[in-house]
């Protein structure tokens, strides 16, 4: 019985926490402050209760790698001098 109730109030503690941190969040995307760093904790609280919660932490991940690589392309391993091997040619 005490172990269903502190599982319930672990529960309430996350979703509150949850929107507290995505609501701080959005408002420190307009004032000074690590908004998106904040709105991630957020989601990671609501994503271990809620699907959606789970989906759009994901989506920001997908989307974030996405505009990463857009921004700064992945070096290729042929077009890399590395000054420590000898050359290749001679």
């Amino acid at each position: 019985m005490i172990l269903r109730t502190v599982e319930q109030v672990r529960r309430i503690f996350r979703i509150v926490a949850g929107f507290t941190l995505l609501l701080a969040g959005v408002v420190m995307l307009v004032t000074p402050g690590p908004g998106w760093l904040v709105i991630f904790f957020g989601l990671g609280l609501l994503a271990a209760e809620f699907v959606w919660a789970r989906r759009l932490m994901d989506r920001i991940k997908r989307e974030g790698g996405r505009v990463k690589d857009a921004m700064w392309p992945p070096l290729k391993a042929d077009n890399v001098d590395d000054p420590g091997q000898p050359d290749k040619t001679g």
